[in-house]
């Protein structure tokens, strides 16, 4: 079986409460980061020269505003390595679908790097070096489930969280997460709930009402999805998605889906398939 390269997991909020706001204008944050098993995938070729390049197109970003080229560019000044890499990636994950996926692919860099250059930092050390490209960042390079609090850096594990299978539905639309935030009438005073609330379903996501006003395709989305299950926007979008207790039943939801809305059934996943990618390498273990 062919190797298809280190995995850059989606993730899902399953809830985000905007709790406050920092003088800096970043805002205070509480959620549930879960990975999903969709994936970007991505290959490293380690160069001799100290050059850091990207190979080929990835859905109109250009390489030097690509997070994976970032990351790789980090971590080779912050540790003084001499070599380089040609990053290749199999992008699967929509872009600006609140799915995480450029940071993702961020953490995945740092981890896979870290590996090959052989940096010796640790997985606190990488996240640290990752919140620097992303508050979503560090989540991916913990690889573990987790409640999330400050801008999304403050992570408590979730490992026992339920696993369930989701139908996310992915809008043709590319949501303004800055605009979104940006936004008078987005909610900045939500009371901080326990992780008891978020298993008693006390909880939803702030950023829905701005969402859905400003995008239509995305409120249809969620509309025509909620009549399954409970729809909920992650991060601000633009996917939705609703969880079922088991894959025949997600799968019968996504067959319904109509034509011109692409959409997925997935896993939830409390631990990083990049963390086991990781473990297999150090083990000398093939793929």
């Amino acid at each position: 079986m062919s190797d298809p390269g280190w995995p850059a997991p989606a993730k899902l909020n399953r809830f985000l409460h905007i709790v406050g706001r920092r003088a800096d204008g970043y805002h205070l944050l509480q959620t549930v980061f879960q990975f999903i098993d969709h994936c970007d995938y991505l290959s490293f070729s380690v160069r001799a020269d100290g050059l850091i390049q990207r190979r080929g197109e990835v859905g109109g970003v250009p390489a030097e505003a690509d997070l994976s080229v970032r990351a790789a560019r980090l971590l080779q000044r912050a540790c003084g390595v001499r070599q380089g890499v040609t990053i290749a990636i199999d992008k699967r994950l929509p872009l600006g679908g609140g799915l995480g996926g450029g940071s993702s692919d961020a953490a995945t860099t740092l981890v896979a790097l870290n590996h090959y250059w052989g940096t010796g930092l640790t997985t606190a050390e990488l996240a640290t070096l990752g919140l620097t490209l992303g508050a979503d960042v560090p989540v991916f390079v913990h690889g573990r489930a987790a409640w999330a609090e400050g801008v999304g850096e403050q992570l408590t594990p979730l490992d026992n969280l339920d696993e369930p299978w989701f139908v996310v539905v992915a809008p043709a639309c590319t949501v303004a997460t800055g605009a979104v935030f940006g936004d008078p009438k987005l909610t900045r005073d939500s009371q901080p709930v326990t992780i008891i609330d978020f298993v008693a379903g006390k909880v939803r996501n702030d950023c829905e009402a701005v969402v859905y006003e400003r995008y239509p395709a995305v409120a249809a989305a969620a509309r025509w999805l909620g009549a399954y299950g409970q729809a909920r926007l992650t991060g601000t979008g633009a996917c939705v998605f609703a969880a079922f207790a088991g894959r025949s039943a997600a799968e019968r939801v996504l067959a319904r889906l109509p034509s011109s809305l692409p959409g997925f059934v997935a896993r939830g996943l409390n631990h990083s398939p990049l963390r086991e990618r990781l473990r297999r390498e150090l083990h000398g273990v093939s793929v």
